[in-house]
């Protein structure tokens, strides 16, 4: 018996395969690979261009100030809505209250600051900022109930925080500058702590003097000593 014939598109596909898989096709161009079997070959760097140096990536760094812009991004979000929930509980205050008043929502360094200005807004202050104090801790508490956060915002009515943070700052410089010509301690008289702070912060700028506080609230006081 004579042996089977073998069609002619077969021979074909197999001569195709064939040539497929030689070596003369799938290996690569020459000049294109390193040593045998290896990856391809980079150029050689002209050593005079700045391309033949790679400076390393310190990923750790670069995740740590993605994380600290976050983190700033967060506390500033958190500090406009603060603002904004304090002033929404303004505006229905002074809607009960039946007073004309204007708010401004802003942001002070690390606390959120909101104003109430115009109209007659003396009732609001009160006697000594006493009613301004009030009303900026129930604020507070308006705020930290719709955010879960302690807040440290800044209320300020009709300008009076603005104008008493100016008188204390001139007085602060002028007893410190008797305090440093004296050598001999002063007492203030009592003051609330946003007032403690601006007295302070202006005694710290100045040379050869320092403060402290002492006392309890409400009488809790501000002494400027000299330096020993």
């Amino acid at each position: 018996m004579s042996a089977p014939q073998t069609p002619t598109d077969t021979v074909t596909d197999t001569a195709a395969v064939s040539e497929a898989t030689s070596g003369d096709v799938l290996s690569p161009a020459p000049g294109t690979t390193g040593e045998a079997g290896g990856p391809p070959a980079l150029p050689d760097a002209d050593a005079g261009s700045d391309d033949a140096v790679v400076e390393p990536v310190d990923l750790e760094d670069e995740a740590d100030e993605a994380d600290e812009a976050g983190e700033a991004d967060e506390a500033d979000d958190l500090l406009v809505r603060e603002g904004d929930v304090a002033g929404d509980y303004l505006e229905r205050l002074l809607d009960i209250l039946d007073v004309d008043g204007d708010i401004d929502l802003d942001v002070e360094g690390d606390r959120a600051s909101v104003a109430i200005v115009g109209g007659r807004l003396n009732d609001l202050i009160g006697a000594d900022g006493a009613t301004l104090e009030a009303l900026q801790e129930l604020t507070r508490l308006a705020v930290a109930q719709s955010t879960g956060v302690r807040s440290r915002l800044m209320l300020d009515i009709g300008g009076f925080r603005a104008k008493r943070r100016s008188d204390l700052t001139a007085l602060a410089g002028e007893v410190a500058r008797r305090v440093g010509s004296s050598h001999q301690p002063e007492r203030l008289s009592p003051m609330n702590p946003f007032e403690r702070k601006v007295v302070h912060d202006v005694i710290a700028s100045v040379a050869g003097v320092h403060s402290e506080s002492e006392g309890e609230e409400p009488n809790r006081r501000v002494v400027v000593l000299p330096d020993k």
